[in-house]
């Protein structure tokens, strides 16, 4: 007897659901770890059994391991470049602002301008400011990669538990 939980479709909405994930961290606008860790937590509700419940476990520990690495790593280099935490808290409010006044890209053009105007007013050369937008950028790019890479482990891990059950 086929269960509610390997029934066609709701496995590919629970897939959609964490390729929507995987979109949400490429373009933050969605909150894609967040759906990636909720589409596995009700497939193993639903599910049920040891295997579904692994693969839950599993997939967390990629996804958290990855949140903390994603801040620590880049965060780190970010701070040996030079960069300062003023620059990316204005990077982050002008990055906000920009994301409602520029559609699909005021997040990073303002992103760009918060943390080299923040630079710019604390160095008082363009050199050295962009240098520091430069590494900031590389640091946001690197923490995208760790997320991406976490949750493409969870979603394989899913992936494989699926095949299992």
């Amino acid at each position: 007897m086929e269960t509610y939980a390997s029934q066609g479709w709701f496995l590919v909405l629970i897939g959609l659901v964490i390729l929507v994930g995987l979109l949400g961290i490429i373009v933050p606008i969605l909150p894609g770890v967040i759906l990636i860790f909720g589409a596995i937590a009700v497939w193993a509700f639903v599910e049920g059994g040891a295997t579904a419940w692994t693969v839950f476990a599993v997939s967390t520990v990629f996804l958290v391991l990855s949140g903390i690495i994603k801040y620590t790593w880049p965060g780190r280099k970010m701070k040996d470049a030079g960069v300062s935490n003023r620059a990316l808290f204005f990077g982050a409010v002008l990055g906000i602002v920009g994301f409602f006044v520029i559609p699909i890209v005021g997040l990073f053009v303002g992103f760009v301008l918060g943390v080299y105007l923040s630079e710019f007013h604390r160095l008082r050369e363009h050199q050295k400011a962009w240098q520091a937008t430069v590494h900031a950028l590389k640091g946001v790019g690197l923490s995208m990669l760790i997320e991406l890479f976490g949750a493409l482990l969870a979603s394989g891990v899913w992936l494989a538990g699926v095949i299992l059950t």
